[in-house]
C-alpha cells in the first residue's frame, strides 16, 4: 500500500487538484492519496470553485474534499509527501523530525523536470487560465507518479 500526501499553502487550489488527479490515475492500485495545506486559513472548506470546475471538466470530482493543515503526524502516515512549491517544501521540511521524514518530501514538478526545483504557481489570485495551466502541470506529474506506483506494485 502506497500512501501519498499532496501539500500546498491553503489546501483549496493545487493540492486538492493533485489529490483528485492522482486518485483518478491509480484507481484500482493499492494507493491512498490525501492532501493538506501548510497554513490553516481554509480549514474545513471545500476546494476553490475554480479547482472544482477544471477537475469536473476532466471528469474528476473533488467536491468531497475538505481543507486541513499539514501535521507532524503526516510524516508517519504517508510514504511520499509531494509539495507544490519551494515555500511549501521549506515549511514541511521545517517540521521534519529526522532525515527519514525529510526523505519523504519532494517537489512535485521534479517528477517532470528532475532536480530543477520548479514551483507549481499558485492560481488563487489569477483567472481560470491559471487553474487550467496548473491542472495540466499536475496531470503530467501525476502520470509519472502513477507509472512509478504501478511498476512498484
Amino acid at each position: 500500500m502506497t500512501k501519498i500526501l499532496m501539500v500546498c499553502l491553503g489546501n483549496i487550489c493545487r493540492s486538492p487538484l493533485a489529490e483528485g488527479i492522482l486518485k483518478s490515475k491509480v484507481f484500482g492500485f493499492k494507493t491512498i492519496v490525501d492532501s493538506a495545506g501548510t497554513g490553516e486559513y481554509h480549514k474545513g472548506e471545500k476546494p476553490d470553485k475554480r479547482s472544482i470546475s477544471i477537475a469536473k471538466k476532466k471528469n474528476i470530482d473533488i467536491t468531497g474534499q475538505s481543507a486541513r493543515k499539514f501535521l507532524i503526524e503526516d510524516f508517519d502516515k504517508f510514504d511520499l509527501i509531494y509539495v507544490m512549491d519551494n515555500s511549501n517544501y521549506e515549511n514541511v521540511i521545517a517540521l521534519a523530525r529526522n532525515e527519514d521524514d525529510k526523505s519523504k518530501v519532494k517537489l512535485i514538478l521534479n517528477e517532470i523536470f528532475p532536480n530543477e526545483n520548479l514551483d507549481i504557481p499558485d492560481p488563487y489570485y489569477g483567472g481560470s487560465f491559471g487553474f487550467k495551466n496548473v491542472y495540466n502541470m499536475l496531470d503530467e506529474a501525476c502520470d509519472i507518479i502513477a507509472k512509478k506506483i504501478n511498476s512498484n506494485g
